[in-house]
């Protein structure tokens, strides 16, 4: 069991039968009542975030995820199709378990695969990743505030603003947990 005091980003466990990882927790305490802990937690099944609130000193049952290295190959239009890095199993995930995480892939990507016990549920990417830009559209006439963005997209289909300077063919580094751009990638031939 685990005290719900103890709650951090990346804790996992079961509550009511379902699995959650812990995105973000706060604690607060109002005079001499017991101290209340609001997390932000991802259900690890179906992908859904909430807000779960909790009194402090409440325990739950710490979930036990094993996390496998693996490549994501390609997706055939029903599954992404995964390949084990040490022992070169495959294994197919439905799409739409991923439909976020798809935005960032490309054939070779390095994931994360959560199991708990023999039960597949998700994968998890890097925070920030390089990819290469597929198309980026002239400026907007018009738009000349103090930061101007452009649009692009990338190679996996995925849309965002960037700063102008950003052309086709461009590495750029994004947050896979905000789709937004951070910066330009080392992997830029300019």
């Amino acid at each position: 069991m685990i005290s719900v005091n103890d709650f951090k980003p990346g804790i996992t466990f079961q509550l009511d039968g379902n699995l959650f990882v812990v995105l973000t927790a706060q604690h607060s305490k109002q005079g001499r009542g017991q101290a209340n802990v609001k997390a932000k937690v991802k259900d690890l099944r179906n992908g859904t975030t909430t807000i779960k609130s909790f009194t402090g000193g409440d325990k739950v049952r710490k979930a036990h995820i094993e996390s496998i290295a693996m490549n994501y190959l390609y997706n055939d239009g029903q599954n992404a199709i995964l390949m084990d890095e040490t022992t070169f199993e495959q294994i197919e995930i439905p799409l739409k378990r991923l439909e976020w995480e798809l935005n960032f892939l490309v054939e070779g990507s390095k994931v994360k695969v959560r199991k708990f016990e023999d039960e597949i549920l998700d994968i998890e990417i890097p925070l920030n990743i390089e990819i290469k830009v597929a198309e980026a559209f002239d400026a907007v006439k018009g738009n000349t505030t103090t930061n101007p963005q452009k649009k692009v997209v990338l190679v996996t289909g995925y849309e965002l603003e960037v700063p102008m300077f950003i052309k086709q063919g461009d590495v750029i580094i994004v947050s896979t947990e905000e789709g937004k751009y951070i910066g330009k990638g080392k992997n830029n031939n300019g």
